[in-house]
């Protein structure tokens, strides 16, 4: 984190650290204008892109609605066991989420982000994956990012849900580091230095 910025202003503050971790298009799409992500579905040739390692550091999770109801249309067993999560809604409570999850701690809020951070905090978490467009348009217009890491699957869809939308002012980022794949897929991490 660079010095002097809002960003390290509220880390300084005490709220956790967060990271934007996060698939696109090659055109900047997260999902089609449907909300489909079947573009996500290629031939990794057994990579996971640092996936692994980028969920061992974790403990905390900010998800929109949209993007809680795209993993529970998947049909698979709840993947982030042992994350204070916190679903991001106006509309939802923690009434109507799945007794299972409620039982592992998943929450439903609608405060803003820094409410939603500051709630992670006492929950214990450090580190928190901001995760969902809307979601992280939010966070980022609010300053609350510190690191995003994009992951560029090599395909154009051509219509789509961007991943960034407007911003009350530009927002600077430090380049730390660019990964390419032989599957065609390239990854670069940036750490957020602030509004400009």
């Amino acid at each position: 984190m660079v010095p002097g910025t809002a960003h390290s202003e509220g880390r300084a503050a005490g709220r956790p650290s967060t990271v934007v971790y996060i698939a696109t298009t090659v055109d900047g799409c997260i999902a089609r204008p449907d909300g489909g992500i079947d573009w996500l579905d290629h031939d990794s040739l057994g990579e996971d892109y640092g996936w692994a390692d980028f969920r061992a550091g974790i403990d905390g999770l900010v998800m929109g609605r949209n993007t809680f109801a795209a993993v529970q249309a998947m049909g698979v067993d709840w993947p982030y066991a042992g994350l204070a999560v916190t679903v991001w809604s106006r509309t939802m409570t923690d009434a109507d989420l799945p007794t299972t999850l409620r039982e592992q701690g998943v929450r439903a809020r609608s405060g803003s982000p820094a409410d939603l951070l500051a709630e992670l905090r006492e929950r214990g978490a450090s580190r928190v994956w901001v995760d969902g467009g809307a979601t992280v348009q939010a966070f980022l217009a609010a300053g609350l990012v510190d690191t995003l890491t994009l992951t560029r699957l090599p395909v154009l869809i051509g219509a789509g849900l961007p991943l960034f939308g407007a911003l009350p002012a530009d927002v600077a980022l430090a380049h730390q580091a660019t990964r390419a794949f032989a599957s065609g897929v390239t990854q670069s991490t940036y750490e957020v230095v602030g509004a400009r």
